[in-house]
């Protein structure tokens, strides 16, 4: 992640890999928002096969997502993550509408051992798998053993955990990891931890199977291409079956596009991504044009990384003045219209652990506050601080949100603080932010399982470092450099910690740790919109940002 809006490409760095897809998603959510605008429907794709038809129980949705693979041991982005949920199981799930882990493929939650590391999970044995092959611990054991030895982009996940995996009886899984980690049964949720059929798919570096899926869901893959996605339902399901006859899905070119073949009744469904000038108009015109509109919120979130490599912000001071100035309100308001939430912490308002630190500490454009701290770091009128803020060239809403910032801090502190905006390509950006070379950047961050972990160790442990900077490890890979031995005690205390007041405790103190040293300021949270046709039942996005095709049906 970074100063201004870091857009991952592809990088070598080891960490870089794992940070990647969490970033490049923004490209794919908010990089067209802003510059189309609401009227322009000139080149206006039709909706190719895939029409909403009411005589029809098949559904059609459309979206401006695309998939660049359905190989679970490879895809690592958010629009292939919803398609294997429907097409997949997994060992745990969530309730739907709640944030309860429930069993799935597993029947009942597992069996720890008393040193944290061995995982002993009871499985169902009434399921087969698309090719009609039974479920059992073989399968899930080859399933698991392919997501960690392939290479794909999201295999250090469980790589990085288990030690081994094992099929202790026919329906029985043993799984034995390299440390105690606390969020593991949250961590076997993630969409691309779903048993495929040995059958169709190999164990080997590099092999992926990237048009096709054979697994156990309630869905069967019937077509995979640019434009379109058609799911059919799996008569041989073991569970519910789904509540309509199949998913439709085109892809759209453009929000413009997408927000014409809806509001022309062309599609039962749209969702992701439209821009706000869309969606605000959606929800204005929802009784007239019937259709309609379902708000939740993400759990992705937006921040500003402080590279504490670079002068004055290796000192926490100069960190915590630039904290007391960010208007998360104003940014709120001008650039999203409303659309999006402040965020106080790193972990998401929808975890009742987070605590609004950044609130109570710094609150929203204080600048009386900022002043102060300013003036103790030895800054002033006639030696002014100067920022420097990075964002990608390609993104739009970014260098909306930068500019936003750089008015609000200079008419706030005039002639104390100056604000340069900087953008460059988002590839060479990203191949940079390693390296320490951009003083501030803006950045977001999609979870990759639903706990407070994934928005802890991610930012704040470093694998190695010295002197208060970080050389090698997540903090450097995302821009911020953050060293603290004492953080990287916290967040290996929390991951162990098996009794959940406990770790409750220990999150909340790497949240006040956050608050103090500054090496990130949170700045929104994204909401999620879909809009439905009348008469379309079922829409929802969960809590943990599914969405559960299976639940659709017409009314």
């Amino acid at each position: 992640m970074n100063f201004s809006v870091l857009w991952f490409g592809n990088q070598k760095h080891p960490w870089a890999g794992r940070q990647w897809r969490r970033v490049v998603q923004f490209v794919g959510l908010f990089g067209l928002c802003f510059a189309i605008a609401l009227g322009c429907a000139g080149n206006n794709q039709p909706a190719a096969e895939v029409t909403a038809a009411d005589e029809s129980s098949r559904i059609a949705i459309g979206t401006t997502l695309t998939a660049r693979t359905l190989d679970p041991a490879d895809a690592y982005e958010t629009f292939p993550g919803i398609l294997l949920y429907n097409l997949g199981d997994r060992l745990y799930t969530y309730e739907p509408g709640t944030t309860n882990l429930v069993p799935q493929l597993a029947t009942a939650m597992p069996t720890v051992s008393a040193d944290g590391l061995t995982y002993t999970i009871p499985l169902r044995d009434d399921v087969t798998l698309h090719d009609d092959t039974p479920f059992n611990a073989e399968v899930m054991a080859f399933s698991i053993q392919r997501f960690m030895e392939n290479g794909g982009r999201p295999a250090y996940l469980l790589a990085d955990k288990i030690a081994s995996a094992e099929a202790t009886a026919e329906h029985e899984l043993t799984l034995t990891l390299k440390a105690p980690f606390a969020a593991f049964p949250a961590l076997l949720s993630f969409s691309g931890v779903t048993p495929v059929s040995p059958q169709s798919y190999e164990i080997g570096s590099g092999s992926f199977s990237p048009d096709s899926f054979v697994g156990t869901g309630p869905y069967k893959l019937a077509s995979f291409t640019s434009d379109s996605i058609k799911l059919d339902v799996n008569e041989s399901y073991w569970g519910e079956a789904p509540a309509n006859d199949g998913i439709d899905i085109q892809i759209f070119t453009s929000p413009a596009n997408l927000y014409n073949t809806f509001t022309t009744g062309g599609l039962d469904i749209a969702y992701q991504t439209l821009d706000p000038d869309q969606i605000a108009a959606l929800e204005r015109d929802a009784n007239s044009g019937g259709w309609q509109v379902i708000e939740a919120g993400t759990n992705v979130i937006n921040y500003m990384a402080l590279n504490q490599k670079i002068a004055p912000l290796d000192n926490v001071t100069v960190r915590q003045a630039i904290a007391a100035m960010i208007d998360r309100p104003l940014i709120n308001e001008r650039v999203f219209q409303g659309q999006a939430e402040p965020l106080y912490s790193l972990i998401p308002a929808s975890f009742d652990i987070a605590k609004p630190v950044f609130k109570e500490a710094y609150g929203d454009g204080n600048f009386a506050k900022a002043k102060t701290l300013l003036g103790e770091a030895g800054f002033s009128e006639t030696q002014p601080l100067n920022v420097e803020i990075w964002y990608p060239s390609a993104s739009t809403t970014r260098s909306i949100v930068a500019n936003t910032l750089k008015e609000s801090i200079e008419a706030g502190l005039p002639g104390l603080v100056t604000v340069t905006v900087q953008n460059t390509e988002g590839a060479t950006l990203w191949e940079n932010v390693g390296k320490g070379i951009y003083p501030i950047i803006l950045s977001n961050w999609y979870p990759d399982y639903y706990d407070p972990d994934t928005f802890i160790q991610p930012f704040m442990s470093c694998e190695t470092g010295s002197n208060q900077i970080c050389e090698a490890g997540p903090a450097q890979a995302t821009g911020s450099f953050y060293y603290s031995p004492k953080a990287n005690e916290l967040v290996t205390k929390q991951q162990a910690e098996q009794d959940p007041v406990a770790r409750q405790m220990v999150i909340t103190e790497i949240q006040q740790l956050m608050v103090e040293d500054v090496p990130y300021i949170p700045l929104w949270q994204n909401k999620d919109y879909v809009f439905a046709q009348d008469g379309v039942e079922g829409v929802a996005i969960e809590p943990t940002q599914q969405f559960l095709l299976w639940q659709i049906e017409r009314g």
